[in-house]
């Protein structure tokens, strides 16, 4: 062996020695009480008390990366995405009875994408979605549930893109609070990964975006190289908490895992999720607390599952729910 020889293996060992401290040792304490809350209720598919593969409208569209909340009636509305004929990508609203059979309502247009709704504390709605061309996102507001559901939006707004020159977008929306609307989102970094933001939009007139890299560290300490993007809030166990998918490498749609975020440590636990069938792949994940079509109160959780990773059955859109106990750590 050459003097290199020695120096070269001993920065190899020293390199591999570096990423080992850097990923998360598999005994590792949770991140906290509400993402080891979510992983006790959620990670298991086999212990749903209700569940639906392959979740379509009433027209035969797939509901891709559905985001379902419950109205003040109790009907359930879902916004999501699919992929038509014209080769771009449809955001719509349903509503349902019973979270298995859905009927669409309303149709965004071509070129809308991974939307997400939350209610804004005075009767109406928010919806904030990715739009094309020029990836972007817009958000609109609705007096009411039936404005959202014939599409008259009272308010409207297209961010401009300022931390990517190629796209910014799968929005989620953390807080409405009078005329303040804060959300989360994807920037391409570089033109070449998705990672994430934060914004704030305040009278549908004024936005500030920036990166938030404390969560981009939290999931590329799992390994991911590839992208960063669709994420959901969620509070368990009276805590917040937020969902988010990670890609093992770039274009693998077979290596999505969910992960439940703590923003408070600024840690995240991987949520190690099994289907009947072994489906391996995991990607937008949403959760929301809703009474179930039983009356009892269910976590809900909506999940997207990439033929790449699928088990026979099992692709698409994966809704299912478990029932929670009736306690403040729900």
């Amino acid at each position: 062996m050459t003097a290199a020889g020695p120096r070269a293996f001993a920065a190899t060992v020293l390199a591999a020695a570096l990423l080992l401290i850097q990923l998360p040792a598999a005994s590792a304490s949770p991140a906290s009480p509400a993402t080891a809350r979510f992983v006790s209720i959620a990670a298991d598919v086999a212990q749903a008390d209700g569940h639906r593969f392959g979740t379509a409208d009433d027209t035969g569209r797939t509901m891709d990366a559905a985001q379902i909340v419950q109205g003040d009636d109790g009907t359930y509305l879902a916004v999501y995405h699919t992929m038509l004929d014209d080769g771009r990508f449809h955001a719509a609203v349903a509503t349902s009875t019973d979270l298995l059979h859905w009927q669409r309502r309303h149709d965004l247009g071509a070129g809308s994408s991974q939307p997400t709704l939350a209610a804004d504390g005075r009767g109406g709605y928010v919806l904030a979605y990715e739009k094309d061309p020029d990836n972007h996102i817009a958000v609109r507001g609705y007096a009411d549930v039936r404005a959202l559901l014939a599409g008259r939006a009272a308010h409207s707004f297209d961010a401009p893109r300022t931390l990517s020159s190629c796209a910014e977008g799968t929005p989620a929306i953390t807080s409405v609070h009078g005329g303040t609307i804060r959300l989360t989102g994807h920037y391409r970094a570089d033109c070449d990964t998705d990672r994430q933001l934060t914004a704030t939009l305040r009278d549908f007139t004024t936005w500030h975006a920036a990166p938030d890299t404390r969560l981009d560290r939290a999931v590329e300490t799992y390994g991911n190289t590839g992208n960063i993007g669709d994420r959901a809030p969620l509070e368990l166990a009276g805590r917040p908490l937020v969902l988010i998918e990670g890609q093992r490498w770039r274009d693998d749609f077979g290596g999505w895992s969910t992960y439940a975020y703590d923003p408070a440590s600024g840690r995240a636990d991987r949520v190690p999720l099994r289907t009947p069938g072994g489906s391996t792949s995991f990607a937008n994940p949403s959760a929301t607390l809703l009474t179930d079509p039983g009356g009892r109160r269910a976590l809900l959780v909506s999940l997207f599952i990439p033929a790449e990773g699928a088990a026979p059955g099992e692709s698409g859109q994966l809704v299912y729910w478990r029932h929670v106990e009736r306690t403040a750590r729900s």
